[in-house]
């Protein structure tokens, strides 16, 4: 059995190692991102340098979530092989100390890695991503990321007809739509087209900012502010205009609730809500399939062949879920079977390498 002490200093290696591989990404990624907004949006009206810093840092926590399933699996990969290397493994082996022993503090490590993430750096993620969207739409013809994506569209009716309302982003619960557009449509045809820097949704009406509006064939006309009459409710606006990964994983379940309610899909909004619970379970996965690949003893040399097979394996995992994730967003699986599966196949996969390897 190991003891205590030994399994803290297990412990203690691979969160140092994973704090330094975390610090050392987002440094790149932050300098990442700095240049390809600097090169995409320098030339347009309003842009500097502390807009561009400003826009890269809140991005960061959105990239730095997606990047932790494969900096615990590097850090999993670089722990077991640096303890390989100094012979560590070999001497807790020969003191009768098995790998289901000595794995266990280092898969702790990467649940505690996971739950961080999904506590911690989610909501963070979740809020900066809304707020960047924000901040990037205050560059006038600057691309979001929603818009980068497919923009959504939704429809409302009213006495003066009908009116389809799209927008880079929904903040607040759909509450504020930054750079909406509103296509108003009298007699089966689009009357006028109104074009805002942000609407923001009041008791019966849409109050519009900066107000581009085009009528037939007249020339534009600016309008400071308007209202468009409207019977929209904030729920219905946030479940068909709020991107998933914009909603904390404490705030997923009220809106798993609310599109129910009003009889909509939230396909969407489980499949990122069970992704995220799924991912202290696939940090734990990752570490037995670095085991399954650095365990045994490697000679000068070897070590690059070794990392590069896990890399790939991981790669492999990341692809089937990010594969079969789309397949639960878009209602063709159960987005618990398809957050969970990759996870348990991947899982079941290192404990019957495990097995084979130290059982026969």
């Amino acid at each position: 059995m190991i003891g205590p002490t030994l399994g803290r200093y297990f412990f203690r290696r691979y969160a140092g190692i994973t704090a330094w591989n975390f610090i050392g990404v987002a440094a790149l990624v932050f300098i990442v991102s700095f240049t390809e907004i600097a090169g995409r949006s320098s030339e347009l009206e309003g842009y500097s340098v502390r807009w561009a810093l400003s826009l890269a840092a809140l991005q960061l926590p959105f990239i730095m979530l997606q990047a932790v399933p494969f900096i615990g699996l590097v850090a999993a990969i670089i722990t077991l092989i640096s303890l390989n290397r100094k012979y560590e493994l070999v001497v807790a082996r020969a003191a009768g100390i098995s790998a289901w022993q000595f794995l266990t503090p280092i898969a702790f490590g990467a649940f505690i890695l996971g739950l961080l993430a999904v506590v911690v750096l989610n909501p963070i993620a979740a809020r900066a991503f809304s707020t960047a969207q924000a901040v990037e739409a205050e560059v006038r013809g600057a691309r979001t990321a929603a818009e980068g994506q497919s923009q959504h569209w939704i429809k409302q009716r009213s006495d003066e007809g009908e009116t389809i309302i799209g927008a880079e982003a929904a903040l607040e619960g759909g509450t504020v739509l930054i750079r909406p557009v509103f296509l108003v449509i009298r007699e089966e045809r689009v009357a006028e087209r109104l074009d805002a820097a942000r609407a923001e949704l009041r008791d019966g009406y849409w109050e519009l900012l900066d107000v581009v509006r085009r009528q037939g064939r007249n020339p534009p006309e600016n309008i400071e502010t308007m209202r468009v009459p409207t019977g929209l409710r904030p729920e219905l606006v946030g479940q068909q205009l709020t991107q998933p990964e914009s909603v904390s994983v404490f705030a997923l379940p009220g809106m798993i609730e609310a599109a129910h309610a009003l009889g909509l899909s939230a396909n969407a909004f489980a499949m990122q809500f069970h992704s995220l619970l799924t991912l202290p379970p696939l940090l734990i996965a990752l570490t037995l399939i670095a085991a399954t690949v650095s365990m045994r003893f490697t000679r000068m040399g070897q070590s690059a062949t070794v990392i590069l097979g896990g890399v790939f394996a991981g790669f492999l995992l990341y692809v089937v879920s990010v594969l079969v994730r789309a397949f639960g967003s878009a209602g063709f699986v159960p987005p618990i079977a398809a957050a969970w599966t990759p996870v348990l196949v991947a899982m079941f996969f290192g404990v019957t390498f495990l097995l084979f390897k130290e059982d026969g």
